[in-house]
């Protein structure tokens, strides 16, 4: 069993209304040393395969089809646990 995380995020270019949103919350909470918060997403796939290589193909081509809008976001993979 194998389990990966996705990490989902706006690509540098595309603005991030809710973490612009969160970022002045925390400012105008007295925290300027704050200067930018980042919102993502994450998705943890268990698959049934011990194969790591096999397993990070598997999921990168989940989230290609399915998890990311290429034309917004942006993503990266972690392992996270191998049994």
């Amino acid at each position: 069993m194998t389990t990966i995380r996705i990490y989902v995020t706006y690509k540098p270019s595309v603005f991030d209304p809710q973490g612009a949103a969160i970022t002045d919350s925390v400012n105008s909470l007295g925290h300027q040393e704050v200067k930018n918060i980042v919102v993502g997403k994450f998705f943890d796939i268990k698959l049934d395969e011990d194969d790591q290589d096999k397993a990070k193909q598997d999921v990168k081509e989940i989230a290609e089809a399915l998890l990311v809008n290429f034309n917004m976001e942006t993503y990266r993979l972690k392992v996270l646990e191998e049994n």
